[in-house]
């Protein structure tokens, strides 16, 4: 599990979404950092935006950037909670073609390290639309980190072995 300095470094197209009622753009501080993180590794911040916790809002943040052929990946944050303004998993539901279960419980395990088993109350998870991947982390700023630091930064690198995410894009919309 390493990366592979013999490889070419390709860079992906990362639109990102924080899901809140209360956050603005100058609040949104696991927005601030996931964007960060995602240009320090090389890859295209292709676009960000804020939304509400509402299904429907989300939904079509999703299916417009899923049907953007220059974004590659989604990654939202917040709304995966367990209260009833928590609806970002509903809304990837109703966008969704194949779940991707391994991400959610390893965001879990990993969380576990950090919070316990207070890691239990998140939804985390992600899913395959159309040929792009979404990845859902809490809103949490120590969430964000751990689900970049430890999962995202090495699977969306084309260079991570043995295998990861980026390799699979081409094939992603095979039948």
């Amino acid at each position: 599990m390493a990366i592979d300095e013999s490889l070419t470094f390709k860079p992906v197209n990362i639109a990102l979404l924080t899901i809140s009622d209360t956050r603005k753009a100058s609040e949104d501080t696991s927005g601030d950092i996931l964007a960060g993180r995602i240009e320090d590794a090389g890859h295209t911040l292709a676009a960000r935006e804020i939304s509400q916790d509402d299904k429907n809002e989300i939904a079509a943040h999703l299916h417009r950037w899923i049907d953007d052929e220059q974004i590659d990946a989604v990654i939202t944050t917040g709304g995966t909670g367990l209260t009833g303004r928590d609806v970002t998993p509903e809304a990837l539901d109703r966008v969704k073609d194949k779940d991707i279960p391994g991400f959610g419980e390893l965001f879990r395990w990993i969380s576990y390290e950090t919070i316990g088993v207070s890691t239990i109350q998140s939804r985390a998870c992600a899913v395959i639309a159309r040929g792009t991947y979404i990845f859902a982390l809490p809103g949490s700023n120590g969430a964000v980190k751990d689900g970049w630091d430890k999962i995202l930064a090495s699977q969306l690198d084309s260079r991570h072995r043995p295998c990861n995410f980026v390799d699979l894009m081409p094939r992603l919309r095979e039948r």
